[in-house]
């Protein structure tokens, strides 16, 4: 290592000590000095893993697969990087590379768009890719604008093995051009058909190769699903990894996975979920069986793993139990208000609605959020109907206006609340067994997440 990538490191290195040591957040800046100083950081520090690393991306799920990921490849015995905080750009990568001497693997989540600056540098042996979906119009654009980067990226990194999400056509157009340019693809994804109700606003309705409207066998959620074009030049490739025997309920998830490197199916089970984390923990089990876990590791990671990064985590604040989870998008959104239909408890739901640079100012997105699902008279997913009083719905952001007009539209009152004190407030009178879920955008996701900690227990 030459002197200026040592001089990088080494200042990179000081300066999350001393943010460390000041309590502050260590996940960027460090990072940040180390590519000013040596724009090949992270190259530099990839050198010292013995393995190599392992990359999730994807525009939903990114960080609670990537450290479940991580948490089962160290219950293997394996020395982890990892950026478990969801620094997800280059700065966050070199971060985390910056710490000890040597390692056994880095796993790190990357930003769809910062996948050019990532992989080419850290020349990764897999890319777990998860799913597209439109998300931050005004910062990424049309998925199309993230295909090109995904697959300019794997260009860049010819070692790199693409482990894609089959069952997501958007994920697959990227596969298809990626292995015509060489790029070695394994697919993963659901082999049975759940029997769920498809969202009004469809994501990829279209082929990847000729623009006919795809035709499905079934849908998981959104695009995923059993897909073919019917003119028959693109469709959903043999599974390499498949999950079957799925069970989504409140008390969590679990599903068999089979497929290459098991000579038996293996059960995997979680104590939280919904049906878009069945996607993300199959392809964390598949990145670890990669990297060398057994499924008796991958389970014990599992069964250890609480979330403590606001995704789907659990408070109990004066008696009432409160879930915390991000909705950044129509399909983030979709899933959760599924989450919520799935809990067969009467509940409160606290939506809030920010419009800071990292959420995108364009908000418009709201309006393909299902909301009628939860309108009084709608019917549930599990057969009935929601009735007048099994849901209370409660508004808030610096948008707080725009969504109480969308649930307006909805047929759903919401008054306004500025904080999660201010909403459990509105929900007072409610029994104390009904949950509160609140779900956020990212720039309001840490406000909640530290007033819920600062107000209650975390389960």
């Amino acid at each position: 290592m030459g002197l200026k990538a040592s001089l990088a490191q080494g200042l990179g290195r000081a300066c999350a000590g001393a943010l460390h040591m000041a309590g502050r957040s260590a996940s960027q800046l460090p990072g940040r000095i180390a590519l000013a100083i040596d724009p090949a950081s992270i190259s530099h520090s990839a050198k010292k893993l013995t393995q190599g690393a392992i990359v999730v991306c994807g525009t939903n799920g990114k960080t609670t697969t990537n450290n479940v990921l991580a948490s089962a490849v160290e219950a293997s015995g394996a020395r982890v990087l990892c950026n478990r905080v969801g620094a997800n750009m280059a700065p966050g990568v070199a971060a985390a590379l910056l710490s000890g001497r040597s390692a056994d693997w880095a796993i790190m989540e990357a930003d769809e768009l910062s996948t050019i600056n990532i992989l080419p540098e850290l020349r990764p042996r897999y890319l777990v890719l998860l799913n597209l979906f439109r998300d931050q119009l005004d910062r990424a654009g049309e998925i199309e604008r993230v295909q090109d980067v995904i697959v300019s990226a794997l260009s860049a990194s010819p070692e790199t093995t693409l482990v894609a999400c089959g069952d997501d056509p958007l994920v697959m157009g990227v596969a298809r051009r990626a292995r015509e340019a060489g790029t070695k693809v394994l697919a993963f994804g659901i082999g049975e058909d759940l029997h769920l109700p498809a969202d009004r606003v469809p994501e990829a309705r279209f082929c990847q190769v000729c623009g006919t409207e795809l035709a499905y066998d079934y849908r998981s959620y959104a695009q995923l699903g059993a897909f073919r074009c019917p003119k028959g030049d693109f469709c959903r490739p043999e599974l390499d990894w498949r999950a079957t025997g799925v069970k989504v309920g409140r008390e969590g998830v679990s599903f068999d996975v089979s497929g290459v490197g098991l000579d038996r199916p293996v059960r995997v089970s979680a104590s939280f979920g919904g049906v878009y984390m069945v996607y993300n923990l199959l392809a964390a089990f598949v990145g670890a069986t990669l990297a060398g876990t057994t499924p008796e590791q991958f389970q014990t990671a599992l069964d250890a793993y609480h979330p403590e990064n606001g995704r789907l985590q659990h408070f109990r604040i004066d008696g009432r139990d409160v879930i915390l989870n991000l909705a950044k998008n129509p399909t983030g959104f979709n899933q959760n208000i599924s989450l919520m239909l799935a809990d067969d408890r009467k509940k409160a739901a606290f939506f809030v609605i920010n419009d800071n640079p990292n959420d995108g100012k364009d908000i418009s997105w709201i309006w393909d959020v299902d909301f009628e699902r939860l309108a009084v008279g709608s019917p549930r997913e599990c057969g009935g109907v929601v009735e007048p009083d099994d849901l209370t719905v409660v508004g808030g952001g610096h948008r707080a206006d725009d969504v109480r007009v969308r649930l307006k539209y909805a047929g759903i009152s919401a008054p306004i609340a500025l904080t999660v004190r201010e909403a459990l407030d509105a929900v007072a009178d409610l029994p104390l067994d009904r949950p509160l879920y609140v779900l956020t955008n990212y720039s309001a996701l840490w406000p909640a997440k530290a007033e819920l900690e600062q107000m209650g227990e975390r389960l």
